[in-house]
């Protein structure tokens, strides 16, 4: 395995808690037709890049995805552990904190990680919820008081949620879709209101999973239909895309020409590291208004036709 291009440093700090992250992180990387040790080296790579704060959740590959990062950040004799910022989620509102948290960190084999966020919580019920006296946060902080996390947060895919959560004291950090294809809300709405209250920063969504650089309906999963070439004069059909695509460069310095503080990115493996990496050093400057909207305009003709976007309703 060849070694990563580029060496990033932390130049953000992450909202109130203070930690000086990279400006990408390392997101879900899972995947159970890929052997453990494939997934654990390719998690390295971006360990030996500089990335310090990655993301896992136990829904990724029914818990695959935290014994990757935990078998990761048991490199050099657990010294990977060091400096980085590790996140999980709460994917069960409905179910105690406590055993969920235990479980995590079971898979993690770690005593303790950094941050734990209620996952995908994107609806104002779910939100009550968990801010009910004696519920979800009130736990989760429980938790926190015993040495298992630092911090605690939310990820969603609800403006309406967010504008909820972030003012109420409840969030450390939240992680939300900022990218070309998105409910304009989380750049116009959002993130100045995290920035107000000095909430840390996430961004999730940022190739719109998948769809805006290839044919999928999204995480590699294939169009049930897709257009393709017409037969050649040598009577074969090659087969290759014909939908618009946007580039990783485009996705990348778009979401990073908003004030966030994180994009997270899930590489699964090194050729697609290598072509984030070299976007991400190639980033010098915020992309103009004229150039932020011709690349939304091109997301919107990217994104037809590949199924349900969630994140932008």
């Amino acid at each position: 395995m060849t070694l990563p291009l580029h060496k990033f440093l932390p130049d953000r700090f992450l909202g109130k808690t203070g930690f000086h992250a990279t400006r990408l992180g390392i997101g879900d990387l899972a995947d159970r037709n890929v052997p453990i040790e494939q997934c654990v080296a390719t998690i390295q790579r971006a360990l030996d890049a500089g990335l310090n704060i990655i993301d896992t959740a136990p829904s990724y590959e029914d818990g695959y995805s935290e014994q990757i990062v935990g078998q990761a950040l048991q490199g050099m004799g657990g010294g990977r552990r060091d400096g980085m910022f590790v996140i999980d989620k709460i994917d069960h509102f409905d179910q105690p904190v406590a055993p969920q948290i235990d479980g995590s960190l079971q898979r993690l084999q770690l005593d303790s990680i950094d941050l734990f966020l209620f996952h995908g919580l994107s609806t104002m019920e779910a939100w009550q919820r968990i801010t009910a006296t004696g519920d979800g946060m009130d736990q989760l902080e429980k938790c926190i008081q015993a040495g298992k996390a630092r911090f605690r947060g939310i990820s969603s895919h609800s403006p309406d949620v967010l504008a909820a959560a972030i003012p109420s004291g409840l969030c450390d950090v939240v992680l939300f879709p900022v990218g070309p294809y998105v409910d304009p809300r989380y750049i116009t709405e959002t993130i100045p209101l995290a920035r107000k209250h000095n909430v840390g920063i996430l961004a999730m969504k940022i190739f719109g999973a998948g769809k805006l650089l290839s044919d999928t309906q999204g995480y590699h999963n294939p169009l049930a239909q897709r257009p393709r070439n017409k037969i050649s004069s040598g009577g074969t059909d090659t087969n290759t895309p014909t939908l618009p695509h946007l580039t990783v460069e485009e996705c990348l310095h778009y979401t990073l020409s908003h004030d966030i503080d994180v994009a997270l990115l899930g590489l699964s493996f090194p050729n697609e590291q290598d072509t984030a990496f070299t976007a991400a050093k190639t980033f010098t400057q915020n992309l103009s208004e004229e150039k932020l909207a011709t690349i939304r305009h091109r997301a919107l003709e990217a994104i037809q036709n590949k199924g349900t976007c969630w994140w932008n309703k």
